[in-house]
């Protein structure tokens, strides 16, 4: 009869967990939920491979390592899609804290401009980050040490660049009128990525700053005292608390616009969706007598 040491008995307790959770762990990195609650639901990735979303955070990080190839340490990861959704955070339990200020990691402010736009609802959508004035040509900096994942053009963002950090943020510096940098390049914190501009979907020369944690947006003022240009801790404590937007994304989603067109009446209008002059009133701030502007957006539920 054979004898275990007590050292290979403590080895078998603690791997056997773990063998049971590899069993549900991601398989891919095509991962596209937009909402789950439950470990079990499963989806298909775009090769038809069932995928196995995790919404357990301590199952999640463990994953990190042995199933998602798009994240640390940067290998086989996403080149050509800037959003690649990996985890709703919504619904955590668990918490994850992120350490700033070390080996040789420190922040650098992008741009040492004037707030023109925060994070938050636009009416009908979401602005996922926070506007900078600048002006063309000035130069915008890399926030933290990183690896370049996206530098292209895009319909909405125009020049951007996106850098994926050691500590698994992610930077989105948009509106460039010079990009600087190539995918794949290991840049520092202060390093110039590109030029300030006005392109993309862009009303003026700004810089849109976005910091998001594996494609989950987080809100740069939590992170960052666009005042004094600097961090606002030494640490990041992410949990679900940090995603609450989203029940007002959820909101927003219910909202229906009509565009006024040539002949169009507030009774016309009110007719069309199933509601009332009164209730369309309401909800856009004005009188029954307004006269309608054609293009303009009125609000119906």
């Amino acid at each position: 009869m054979k004898f275990f040491s007590p050292f290979i008995i403590s080895l078998l307790i603690i791997a056997a967990p773990f063998s049971v959770i590899a069993n549900h762990i991601l398989r891919t990195d095509s991962i596209e939920i937009i909402d789950s609650t439950s470990f079990e639901k499963t989806l298909k990735d775009e090769k038809g491979n069932d995928v196995f979303f995790v919404d357990r955070f301590d199952l999640f990080m463990k994953s990190i390592n042995n199933s998602i190839r798009d994240t640390m340490p940067f290998y086989d990861w996403i080149t050509d899609d800037i959003h690649r959704r990996k985890f709703d955070f919504s619904n955590v339990q668990d918490s994850i804290v992120l350490r700033f200020n070390k080996d040789n990691d420190f922040y650098t402010h992008p741009f040492n401009g004037k707030i023109t736009s925060e994070f938050g609802s636009r009416k009908s959508r979401y602005h996922y980050g926070t506007d900078i004035k600048l002006e063309t040509g000035d130069t915008v900096r890399c926030a933290f040490n990183g690896r370049v994942r996206i530098s292209t053009y895009s319909k909405s963002y125009g020049n951007v660049v996106v850098v994926r950090h050691n500590n698994g943020l992610e930077t989105i510096y948009a509106h460039l009128s010079q990009r600087l940098v190539e995918v794949d390049s290991t840049i520092s914190s202060g390093t110039v990525l590109g030029l300030g501009g006005n392109t993309g979907r862009s009303y003026g020369s700004h810089l849109h700053f976005e910091i998001r944690y594996f494609d989950e947006a987080l809100d740069p003022r939590d992170v960052v005292s666009f005042e004094n240009f600097s961090l606002l801790h030494d640490t990041l404590c992410i949990s679900q608390c940090n995603f609450v937007y989203r029940n007002e994304i959820k909101e927003l989603t219910k909202m229906k616009y009509h565009k006024v067109s040539s002949g169009n009446t507030l009774g016309h209008i009110a007719q069309k969706y199933g509601t009332t002059i009164t209730s369309i009133c309401q909800l856009n701030g004005i009188s029954r007598n307004k006269l309608l502007q054609i293009g303009e957006k009125l609000r119906v539920r």
